[in-house]
């Protein structure tokens, strides 16, 4: 099966990639962008600024797997991490990832997250962390697909 036909088989899940915080340098928000933009070949992705006083992820994808960046968080290699994304397009529900701004996040929304993920041990700005996500967006729907990318 192309990759044209499997993402339209999973056309009613939908990754979301929510940061809090304006993101304010160019080049790490294009490249984030445009990880983004890759991994919409294969699934439906959106990536938004939120406000947490204003956005609840929690009402606003009642249905989907929340995952949060919490320094704290289980640590997945890539092949785990593509497994999370296997396991919500099987399920047939939105994934949501979550990446703090400088303050983190809201205190109560890690009790309420379906999981916690590091990206690594080391501390790094927000607006970086939401880069290597995006990339590891992108390589776990590759991997899934077949795609030489994650070689």
């Amino acid at each position: 099966m192309d990759s044209r036909a499997r993402a339209r088989d999973t056309v009613g899940v939908k990754l979301w990639l929510l940061y809090v915080g304006r993101a304010r340098d160019a080049h790490l928000n294009a490249l984030a962008a445009e990880y983004i933009r890759r991994s919409s070949r294969y699934m439906q992705c959106e990536m938004r600024e939120i406000d947490p006083r204003r956005y609840d992820p929690f009402a606003r994808h009642a249905g989907g797997r929340k995952v949060l960046l919490d320094p704290g968080g289980e640590e997945p290699d890539s092949r785990e991490f593509a497994r999370l994304v296997e396991t919500a397009e099987r399920e047939a529900r939105d994934l949501v990832f979550v990446v703090g701004g400088h303050d983190g996040l809201p205190p109560d929304w890690k009790a309420k997250a379906d999981r916690l993920i590091s990206l690594s041990r080391l501390t790094m700005p927000h607006e970086l962390a939401r880069a290597v996500l995006a990339e590891q967006i992108y390589r776990a729907l590759t991997m899934l697909r077949g795609h030489p990318y994650p070689r």
